[in-house]
Protein backbone atom coordinates (compact mmCIF):
# COMPACT_ATOMS: atom_id res chain seq x y z
CA UNK A 1 0.00 0.00 0.00
CA UNK A 2 1.29 3.46 -0.87
CA UNK A 3 1.54 6.04 1.90
CA UNK A 4 0.75 9.54 0.65
CA UNK A 5 1.82 12.31 2.98
CA UNK A 6 0.36 15.76 2.34
CA UNK A 7 2.35 18.55 3.98
CA UNK A 8 0.26 21.74 4.08
CA UNK A 9 2.71 24.51 4.71
CA UNK A 10 0.29 26.87 6.48
CA UNK A 11 -0.29 27.48 10.16
CA UNK A 12 -3.47 25.91 11.51
CA UNK A 13 -4.75 26.10 15.05
CA UNK A 14 -4.83 23.12 17.35
CA UNK A 15 -1.46 21.64 16.38
CA UNK A 16 1.87 21.79 18.14
CA UNK A 17 5.21 20.47 17.00
CA UNK A 18 7.86 18.93 19.22
CA UNK A 19 11.24 20.62 19.23
CA UNK A 20 14.43 18.80 20.13
CA UNK A 21 15.74 20.23 23.40
CA UNK A 22 19.49 20.50 23.85
CA UNK A 23 20.98 19.75 27.24
CA UNK A 24 23.59 22.22 28.52
CA UNK A 25 25.99 20.90 31.17
CA UNK A 26 26.47 23.11 34.24
CA UNK A 27 29.80 24.79 34.91
CA UNK A 28 30.77 22.25 37.58
CA UNK A 29 30.99 19.68 34.79
CA UNK A 30 28.37 17.29 36.13
CA UNK A 31 27.43 16.14 32.67
CA UNK A 32 24.29 14.12 31.99
CA UNK A 33 24.73 10.97 29.95
CA UNK A 34 22.57 8.84 27.72
CA UNK A 35 23.36 5.25 26.90
CA UNK A 36 23.69 3.96 23.32
CA UNK A 37 21.09 1.32 24.23
CA UNK A 38 18.53 4.01 25.11
CA UNK A 39 19.04 5.52 21.67
CA UNK A 40 18.61 2.20 19.93
CA UNK A 41 22.14 2.23 18.55
CA UNK A 42 24.04 -0.86 17.40
CA UNK A 43 26.19 -1.34 20.46
CA UNK A 44 27.99 -4.41 19.10
CA UNK A 45 29.93 -2.07 16.79
CA UNK A 46 31.29 0.21 19.52
CA UNK A 47 34.30 -1.98 20.34
CA UNK A 48 35.49 -1.81 16.72
CA UNK A 49 35.39 2.01 16.85
CA UNK A 50 37.35 2.09 20.10
CA UNK A 51 39.98 -0.27 18.69
CA UNK A 52 40.30 1.96 15.63
CA UNK A 53 40.71 5.07 17.79
CA UNK A 54 43.29 3.37 20.01
CA UNK A 55 45.35 2.15 17.05
CA UNK A 56 45.40 5.68 15.65
CA UNK A 57 46.94 7.28 18.76
CA UNK A 58 43.75 8.85 20.06
CA UNK A 59 43.87 10.47 23.50
CA UNK A 60 40.22 11.49 23.96
CA UNK A 61 36.96 10.73 22.18
CA UNK A 62 33.50 12.08 23.01
CA UNK A 63 30.20 11.66 21.24
CA UNK A 64 27.20 13.72 22.35
CA UNK A 65 23.56 13.41 21.37
CA UNK A 66 21.49 16.57 21.93
CA UNK A 67 24.09 17.71 24.46
CA UNK A 68 24.28 14.53 26.55
CA UNK A 69 27.37 12.33 26.53
CA UNK A 70 26.80 8.96 24.89
CA UNK A 71 30.41 7.82 24.48
CA UNK A 72 33.44 9.14 26.38
CA UNK A 73 36.74 7.30 26.18
CA UNK A 74 40.32 8.20 27.08
CA UNK A 75 43.50 6.46 25.97
CA UNK A 76 47.23 6.38 26.81
CA UNK A 77 46.99 7.82 30.35
CA UNK A 78 44.88 10.75 29.16
CA UNK A 79 42.13 11.77 31.59
CA UNK A 80 38.94 13.80 31.63
CA UNK A 81 40.75 16.93 32.85
CA UNK A 82 43.87 16.52 30.71
CA UNK A 83 44.67 19.42 28.40
CA UNK A 84 45.54 18.92 24.74
CA UNK A 85 46.15 21.24 21.82
CA UNK A 86 43.45 22.09 19.28
CA UNK A 87 45.93 23.07 16.55
CA UNK A 88 44.00 24.44 13.56
CA UNK A 89 40.71 23.28 15.07
CA UNK A 90 41.14 26.38 17.23
CA UNK A 91 40.56 28.51 14.14
CA UNK A 92 36.85 28.03 14.74
CA UNK A 93 37.18 29.65 18.17
CA UNK A 94 38.75 32.65 16.47
CA UNK A 95 35.91 32.76 13.95
CA UNK A 96 33.38 32.86 16.80
CA UNK A 97 35.35 35.50 18.73
CA UNK A 98 35.60 37.64 15.60
CA UNK A 99 31.82 37.53 15.30
CA UNK A 100 31.46 38.60 18.92
CA UNK A 101 33.92 41.46 18.36
CA UNK A 102 31.82 42.66 15.43
CA UNK A 103 28.57 42.24 17.37
CA UNK A 104 29.96 44.37 20.21
CA UNK A 105 30.94 47.09 17.75
CA UNK A 106 34.70 46.75 18.11
CA UNK A 107 35.30 45.93 14.44
CA UNK A 108 33.64 45.23 11.12
CA UNK A 109 34.85 42.24 9.16
CA UNK A 110 34.67 44.33 5.98
CA UNK A 111 37.29 46.70 7.43
CA UNK A 112 40.81 46.58 5.95
CA UNK A 113 43.15 44.71 8.26
CA UNK A 114 45.61 47.60 7.97
CA UNK A 115 43.10 49.75 9.87
CA UNK A 116 44.04 47.75 12.98
CA UNK A 117 47.58 46.49 12.27
CA UNK A 118 49.06 49.33 10.21
CA UNK A 119 51.49 48.19 7.50
CA UNK A 120 51.45 44.51 8.33
CA UNK A 121 52.86 43.11 5.05
CA UNK A 122 55.41 44.07 2.40
CA UNK A 123 52.59 44.18 -0.14
CA UNK A 124 52.20 47.52 -1.99
CA UNK A 125 49.91 49.72 0.06
CA UNK A 126 47.12 49.85 -2.52
CA UNK A 127 47.06 46.02 -2.57
CA UNK A 128 47.40 45.63 1.19
CA UNK A 129 44.39 47.89 1.70
CA UNK A 130 42.30 45.42 -0.33
CA UNK A 131 42.75 42.78 2.37
CA UNK A 132 39.96 42.82 4.93
CA UNK A 133 39.26 40.80 8.06
CA UNK A 134 36.73 38.88 5.94
CA UNK A 135 39.56 37.74 3.66
CA UNK A 136 41.48 36.49 6.69
CA UNK A 137 38.42 34.54 7.86
CA UNK A 138 37.90 32.95 4.45
CA UNK A 139 41.56 32.23 3.54
CA UNK A 140 41.39 34.53 0.52
CA UNK A 141 43.97 37.21 1.38
CA UNK A 142 45.97 36.56 -1.81
CA UNK A 143 49.22 36.56 0.15
CA UNK A 144 51.99 34.29 -1.07
CA UNK A 145 51.68 30.79 0.39
CA UNK A 146 54.75 29.55 -1.46
CA UNK A 147 57.16 30.78 1.18
CA UNK A 148 59.26 28.49 3.35
CA UNK A 149 57.33 29.29 6.53
CA UNK A 150 53.55 29.55 6.21
CA UNK A 151 53.32 30.35 9.93
CA UNK A 152 55.59 33.41 9.79
CA UNK A 153 53.66 36.57 10.66
CA UNK A 154 56.58 38.97 10.17
CA UNK A 155 55.78 41.57 7.50
CA UNK A 156 58.73 40.36 5.41
CA UNK A 157 57.09 36.92 5.18
CA UNK A 158 53.80 38.28 3.85
CA UNK A 159 54.21 38.88 0.14
CA UNK A 160 51.75 39.71 -2.63
CA UNK A 161 50.65 36.90 -4.93
CA UNK A 162 47.12 37.82 -6.02
CA UNK A 163 44.47 40.41 -5.26
CA UNK A 164 42.46 39.67 -2.14
CA UNK A 165 39.37 37.60 -2.84
CA UNK A 166 40.62 36.04 -6.07
CA UNK A 167 42.44 33.02 -4.66
CA UNK A 168 41.80 30.53 -1.82
CA UNK A 169 44.78 29.19 0.06
CA UNK A 170 45.13 27.61 3.49
CA UNK A 171 47.66 30.15 4.78
CA UNK A 172 48.19 30.07 8.52
CA UNK A 173 49.90 33.43 9.09
CA UNK A 174 47.05 35.73 7.97
CA UNK A 175 44.67 33.72 10.14
CA UNK A 176 46.94 34.01 13.18
CA UNK A 177 46.97 37.78 12.88
CA UNK A 178 43.20 37.91 13.43
CA UNK A 179 43.92 37.51 17.14
CA UNK A 180 46.01 40.70 17.01
CA UNK A 181 43.16 42.48 15.20
CA UNK A 182 40.84 41.46 18.05
CA UNK A 183 43.33 42.63 20.67
CA UNK A 184 43.82 45.98 18.94
CA UNK A 185 40.09 46.55 18.48
CA UNK A 186 38.90 45.39 21.91
CA UNK A 187 41.95 46.59 23.88
CA UNK A 188 41.90 43.24 25.65
CA UNK A 189 44.38 40.42 25.88
CA UNK A 190 43.27 37.56 23.62
CA UNK A 191 43.14 35.07 26.48
CA UNK A 192 41.12 37.50 28.58
CA UNK A 193 38.65 38.13 25.77
CA UNK A 194 38.28 34.39 25.14
CA UNK A 195 37.75 33.67 28.81
CA UNK A 196 35.37 36.56 29.57
CA UNK A 197 33.24 36.51 26.43
CA UNK A 198 33.11 32.79 25.67
CA UNK A 199 34.58 30.23 28.04
CA UNK A 200 33.11 31.59 31.27
CA UNK A 201 29.69 31.72 29.64
CA UNK A 202 29.68 28.07 28.55
CA UNK A 203 31.52 26.64 31.56
CA UNK A 204 34.70 25.88 29.65
CA UNK A 205 38.34 26.60 30.31
CA UNK A 206 41.47 26.77 28.23
CA UNK A 207 44.45 28.86 27.25
CA UNK A 208 45.99 30.29 24.10
CA UNK A 209 49.71 29.49 24.13
CA UNK A 210 52.25 31.21 21.87
CA UNK A 211 54.27 28.52 20.07
CA UNK A 212 56.74 30.30 17.82
CA UNK A 213 54.47 32.27 15.44
CA UNK A 214 51.32 30.32 16.27
CA UNK A 215 48.75 30.90 18.97
CA UNK A 216 47.46 27.45 19.89
CA UNK A 217 44.49 26.77 22.16
CA UNK A 218 44.81 24.08 24.82
CA UNK A 219 41.87 22.63 26.75
CA UNK A 220 40.20 19.43 27.87
CA UNK A 221 38.12 17.40 25.45
CA UNK A 222 35.01 18.36 27.41
CA UNK A 223 35.65 22.05 26.79
CA UNK A 224 35.83 21.33 23.09
CA UNK A 225 32.52 19.44 23.44
CA UNK A 226 31.00 22.46 25.17
CA UNK A 227 31.99 24.68 22.27
CA UNK A 228 30.49 22.13 19.88
CA UNK A 229 27.26 22.17 21.86
CA UNK A 230 27.20 25.98 21.58
CA UNK A 231 27.48 25.66 17.79
CA UNK A 232 24.78 22.97 17.79
CA UNK A 233 22.51 25.43 19.64
CA UNK A 234 23.17 28.20 17.09
CA UNK A 235 25.22 30.35 19.42
CA UNK A 236 22.93 30.07 22.44
CA UNK A 237 23.69 28.52 25.82
CA UNK A 238 20.85 27.43 28.05
CA UNK A 239 18.58 30.28 26.97
CA UNK A 240 21.34 32.91 26.84
CA UNK A 241 22.34 34.36 23.46
CA UNK A 242 26.13 34.18 23.44
CA UNK A 243 26.06 35.36 19.82
CA UNK A 244 22.96 37.33 18.86
CA UNK A 245 24.16 38.14 15.34
CA UNK A 246 22.50 35.23 13.56
CA UNK A 247 23.51 36.53 10.14
CA UNK A 248 27.18 36.27 11.08
CA UNK A 249 26.60 32.85 12.66
CA UNK A 250 24.90 31.58 9.50
CA UNK A 251 27.67 32.97 7.30
CA UNK A 252 30.30 31.35 9.51
CA UNK A 253 29.03 27.81 8.87
CA UNK A 254 27.94 28.10 5.23
CA UNK A 255 30.08 28.53 2.09
CA UNK A 256 31.82 31.89 2.40
CA UNK A 257 32.99 32.19 -1.20
CA UNK A 258 32.71 30.20 -4.44
CA UNK A 259 36.39 29.28 -4.80
CA UNK A 260 36.32 26.63 -2.07
CA UNK A 261 32.68 25.77 -1.41
CA UNK A 262 33.64 23.59 1.55
CA UNK A 263 34.95 26.47 3.65
CA UNK A 264 33.04 28.99 5.75
CA UNK A 265 34.62 31.38 8.24
CA UNK A 266 37.48 29.09 9.35
CA UNK A 267 35.03 26.16 9.53
CA UNK A 268 35.12 23.19 7.15
CA UNK A 269 31.74 22.29 5.64
CA UNK A 270 30.48 18.90 4.56
CA UNK A 271 27.92 18.18 1.85
CA UNK A 272 29.30 20.52 -0.80
CA UNK A 273 30.03 19.45 -4.38
CA UNK A 274 33.62 20.70 -4.44
CA UNK A 275 36.53 21.08 -2.07
CA UNK A 276 40.06 22.46 -2.00
CA UNK A 277 42.60 21.17 0.50
CA UNK A 278 45.61 22.75 2.22
CA UNK A 279 48.74 23.01 0.11
CA UNK A 280 47.08 22.50 -3.27
CA UNK A 281 45.28 24.69 -5.78
CA UNK A 282 43.36 21.72 -7.20
CA UNK A 283 39.58 21.58 -6.90
CA UNK A 284 38.21 18.11 -6.10
CA UNK A 285 34.66 17.16 -7.05
CA UNK A 286 33.74 15.61 -3.72
CA UNK A 287 32.59 16.58 -0.25
CA UNK A 288 34.69 17.01 2.87
CA UNK A 289 33.64 13.74 4.56
CA UNK A 290 31.42 11.50 2.39
CA UNK A 291 30.56 9.04 5.22
CA UNK A 292 29.21 11.85 7.45
CA UNK A 293 25.84 13.62 7.20
CA UNK A 294 25.80 16.44 4.66
CA UNK A 295 25.10 19.16 7.21
CA UNK A 296 28.16 18.39 9.34
CA UNK A 297 30.49 21.30 10.07
CA UNK A 298 34.00 20.57 11.23
CA UNK A 299 36.87 22.09 13.17
CA UNK A 300 40.00 20.28 12.00
CA UNK A 301 43.59 20.55 13.17
CA UNK A 302 46.98 18.94 12.79
CA UNK A 303 47.21 15.34 13.97
CA UNK A 304 43.44 15.07 13.60
CA UNK A 305 42.18 17.31 16.35
CA UNK A 306 38.51 17.13 15.43
CA UNK A 307 35.27 18.77 16.43
CA UNK A 308 32.31 17.70 14.28
CA UNK A 309 28.81 19.14 14.72
CA UNK A 310 25.79 17.59 12.98
CA UNK A 311 22.71 19.76 13.60
CA UNK A 312 20.21 17.47 11.84
CA UNK A 313 21.10 14.59 14.16
CA UNK A 314 21.97 16.57 17.30
CA UNK A 315 25.48 15.13 17.33
CA UNK A 316 28.78 16.56 18.56
CA UNK A 317 31.95 14.51 18.11
CA UNK A 318 35.35 15.32 19.62
CA UNK A 319 38.62 13.56 18.89
CA UNK A 320 41.99 14.59 20.34
CA UNK A 321 45.33 12.87 19.94
CA UNK A 322 48.19 12.17 17.62
CA UNK A 323 48.03 10.99 14.02
CA UNK A 324 50.47 9.53 11.50
CA UNK A 325 49.46 12.19 8.97
CA UNK A 326 51.85 15.09 8.34
CA UNK A 327 49.17 17.26 6.74
CA UNK A 328 48.01 20.47 8.46
CA UNK A 329 44.48 19.07 8.20
CA UNK A 330 43.94 15.31 7.97
CA UNK A 331 40.82 14.01 6.26
CA UNK A 332 41.43 10.26 6.35
CA UNK A 333 41.02 9.69 10.07
CA UNK A 334 37.83 11.74 10.16
CA UNK A 335 36.44 9.64 7.31
CA UNK A 336 37.42 6.47 9.13
CA UNK A 337 35.74 7.53 12.36
CA UNK A 338 32.49 8.24 10.53
CA UNK A 339 32.58 4.89 8.77
CA UNK A 340 32.63 3.26 12.20
CA UNK A 341 30.00 5.66 13.56
CA UNK A 342 27.71 4.71 10.70
CA UNK A 343 27.81 1.14 11.99
CA UNK A 344 26.73 2.42 15.41
CA UNK A 345 24.24 5.22 14.77
CA UNK A 346 21.12 5.18 12.62
CA UNK A 347 22.02 8.01 10.23
CA UNK A 348 20.86 8.75 6.69
CA UNK A 349 24.44 8.32 5.47
CA UNK A 350 24.52 4.63 6.44
CA UNK A 351 21.00 3.65 5.44
CA UNK A 352 21.46 3.09 1.70
CA UNK A 353 20.88 -0.64 2.00
CA UNK A 354 17.87 -0.06 4.26
CA UNK A 355 16.18 2.44 1.93
CA UNK A 356 13.89 0.01 0.13
CA UNK A 357 11.38 2.67 -0.77
CA UNK A 358 10.38 4.04 -4.12
CA UNK A 359 10.04 7.68 -3.11
CA UNK A 360 9.41 11.07 -4.61
CA UNK A 361 8.31 14.55 -3.66
CA UNK A 362 6.42 16.99 -5.83
CA UNK A 363 6.05 19.70 -6.78
CA UNK A 364 9.55 21.06 -6.23
CA UNK A 365 9.80 24.07 -5.88
CA UNK A 366 6.60 24.25 -3.85
CA UNK A 367 4.28 27.15 -3.13
CA UNK A 368 1.98 25.81 -0.43
CA UNK A 369 1.57 22.00 -0.60
CA UNK A 370 4.20 19.31 -1.02
CA UNK A 371 3.36 15.65 -1.54
CA UNK A 372 5.70 12.93 -0.36
CA UNK A 373 5.00 9.46 -1.76
CA UNK A 374 6.71 6.48 -0.18
CA UNK A 375 6.38 2.85 -1.15
CA UNK A 376 6.01 0.18 0.25
CA UNK A 377 3.80 0.58 3.30
CA UNK A 378 5.44 1.80 6.50
CA UNK A 379 3.53 0.95 9.67
CA UNK A 380 4.53 4.02 11.67
CA UNK A 381 7.23 6.62 12.02
CA UNK A 382 7.73 10.36 11.73
CA UNK A 383 8.27 13.13 9.24
CA UNK A 384 10.95 15.74 9.97
CA UNK A 385 11.73 19.00 8.19
CA UNK A 386 14.98 20.91 8.75
CA UNK A 387 16.35 24.17 7.43
CA UNK A 388 19.85 24.17 5.93
CA UNK A 389 21.35 25.26 9.24
CA UNK A 390 20.13 21.92 10.62
CA UNK A 391 17.41 23.42 12.80
CA UNK A 392 14.37 21.21 13.22
CA UNK A 393 11.34 23.03 11.81
CA UNK A 394 8.88 20.37 12.83
CA UNK A 395 8.54 16.68 13.63
CA UNK A 396 5.26 14.77 13.49
CA UNK A 397 4.38 11.11 13.95
CA UNK A 398 2.16 9.12 11.59
CA UNK A 399 0.80 5.58 11.38
CA UNK A 400 -0.96 3.29 8.92
CA UNK A 401 -4.35 4.06 10.45
CA UNK A 402 -3.99 7.54 9.01
CA UNK A 403 -2.12 7.06 5.72
CA UNK A 404 -2.77 10.66 4.67
CA UNK A 405 -1.14 12.90 7.24
CA UNK A 406 -1.47 16.66 7.16
CA UNK A 407 1.32 18.58 8.88
CA UNK A 408 0.56 22.30 9.08
CA UNK A 409 3.34 24.85 9.59
CA UNK A 410 4.16 28.42 8.65
CA UNK A 411 7.37 28.55 6.64
CA UNK A 412 9.35 31.29 4.98
CA UNK A 413 10.69 30.98 1.45
CA UNK A 414 13.93 28.99 1.31
CA UNK A 415 15.48 25.56 0.91
CA UNK A 416 14.60 22.81 3.40
CA UNK A 417 15.33 19.14 3.99
CA UNK A 418 12.47 16.68 4.46
CA UNK A 419 13.09 13.27 6.03
CA UNK A 420 10.86 10.24 6.57
CA UNK A 421 11.89 8.00 9.48
CA UNK A 422 10.28 4.65 10.28
CA UNK A 423 9.42 3.27 13.70
CA UNK A 424 12.92 1.77 14.07
CA UNK A 425 14.66 5.08 13.42
CA UNK A 426 15.63 4.13 9.87
CA UNK A 427 15.69 7.07 7.44
CA UNK A 428 13.65 5.81 4.50
CA UNK A 429 13.74 8.98 2.51
CA UNK A 430 15.51 12.33 2.62
CA UNK A 431 15.55 15.11 0.04
CA UNK A 432 15.90 18.86 -0.28
CA UNK A 433 13.02 21.00 -1.51
CA UNK A 434 12.51 24.69 -2.15
CA UNK A 435 9.67 26.75 -0.70
CA UNK A 436 8.86 29.78 -2.85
Amino acid sequence: MRIVLFLLLILLSGFSFGQVEIYFPPAQDQWETQSPEELGWCTDSISALLNFLDKNDTRAFLLLKDGRIVLEEYFHNFEQDSFWYWASAGKTLTAFLTGLSQEYGFLDIQDPTSEYLGNWTIVPEEKEDLITIWHQLTMTTGLNDGTNNLDCTDPTCLEYLADAGTRWSYHNAPYTLISQVIEESTHQNYNSFTRNELMNKIGGSGLWVQLEYNRVFFSSARTMARFGTLILANGEWDGVHIMEDKEYFRSMITPSQDINESYGYLWWLNGQDRIMVPGLQNVFNQSLCPPAPDDMVAAMGKNSQLLNVVPSEGLVMVRMGESPSELPVSFDLQNGIWEYLNDIICLPSNQEEDMKTSSSIYPNPVIDVIRLEVEPNVISGRVEVYNLQGQLIFRQSYNSIQPNVTLPIEMNAGVYLISLVDQDGIHLFQEKFQKI
